[in-house]
């Protein structure tokens, strides 16, 4: 036999070998629904053609370059020891679906329990918990227990799993209003948090307010060069207004409040004031603080405070 025709048929068997690893692992990516299809259907399927004609694109790329199956085995091989390449390519993989990157949009603003995000985007919780597990695996949310209803689940993004994040825009506000349980920590520290890094009208409240700030968060505040009145706190009913942006910074104030004064956005901050140590304030501050300036572009300009 010519060393032509070993060479045609060496190609044909790495072509069927390649084509058969792909079709593994795009059924598993699919949950194994290729699995159910029979082998013709699998080759017409447009997915496995496009997989065919990328393998056989890296193929010939490889050879005009002058790199041996081997050599460019090694660098694949290579590429895939990279955690970092490896984790970048879970979130754009997780990102591919249009329900998941509505999910991480929503979850760009604020906190939801997987039932509020099956009802805000009008699908199925099946189908919801589905899209959460991707990306949860693939370490764009997390979960927490709510401080209020324990038997609630909140998801949260995490920021740092994507930097290029782009948070739909809001609707016009008039003036922005932080409510928690208290109003003696978390919505304080946020008020004062939006007035100094974005300005305009901004204001906090609570449900069942305190007589008084609590002292650690006036303590972390000066220490931010941000100034809180001690004896500030307010109730929800004399603060909130129509066409305020409410935003609630606790799961308490987010479960309680309906009508008008129901929360448009939800922050799921742990309440600093159980721990009661300047450590759990800080880590609040710097939350809320995160949170601000991921939110405030999406925000339309507010008038500034007479």
């Amino acid at each position: 036999m010519s060393s032509a025709f070993r060479e045609r048929d060496r190609i044909k068997i790495c072509v069927r070998s390649a084509m058969r690893a792909q079709t593994e692992l795009e059924g598993r990516c699919l949950g194994g629904q290729l699995d159910l299809l029979p082998r013709s259907a699998l080759s017409d399927a447009p997915t496995v053609r496009a997989a065919r004609r990328r393998r056989l694109s890296a193929r010939g790329h490889s050879r005009a370059i002058g790199l041996t199956d081997e050599e460019s085995s090694v660098n694949i091989d290579s590429m895939n020891g990279d955690s970092s390449l490896q984790a970048r390519a879970r979130i754009h993989a997780a990102l591919g679906d249009p329900a998941r990157l509505a999910i991480v949009d929503a979850l760009t603003l604020g906190d939801a329990s997987p039932g509020e995000i099956a009802q805000d985007l009008a699908m199925p919780t099946n189908l919801v918990a589905h899209h959460l597990k991707v990306l949860q695996e693939a370490g764009l949310i997390v979960r927490t227990r709510s401080e209020g209803d324990r038997r609630r689940t909140y998801l949260r993004l995490q920021p740092d799993a994507l930097f290029s994040l782009t948070p739909p825009s809001l609707q016009d506000a008039e003036r922005v209003v932080f409510v928690c349980t208290h109003n003696s920590a978390r919505s304080q520290l946020a008020a004062a948090l939006w007035r100094d890094r974005v300005g305009g009208a901004v204001a906090s409240a609570g449900t069942r307010p305190a007589a008084r700030v609590h002292p650690r968060a006036v303590k972390i505040a000066h220490r931010h060069g941000l100034q809180l009145d001690p004896t500030g706190t307010a109730d929800v009913a004399d603060v909130v207004h129509d066409g305020d942006l409410v935003i609630a910074v606790c799961d308490n104030a987010h479960e309680d409040l309906t009508g008008p004064a129901r929360p448009r956005l939800h922050w799921s901050i742990p309440d600093p004031i159980r721990a009661n140590t300047d450590a759990a304030f800080e880590a609040a501050y710097t939350d809320l603080a995160g949170r601000i300036d991921r939110v405030a572009p999406a925000v339309p300009h507010i008038p500034r405070q007479n």
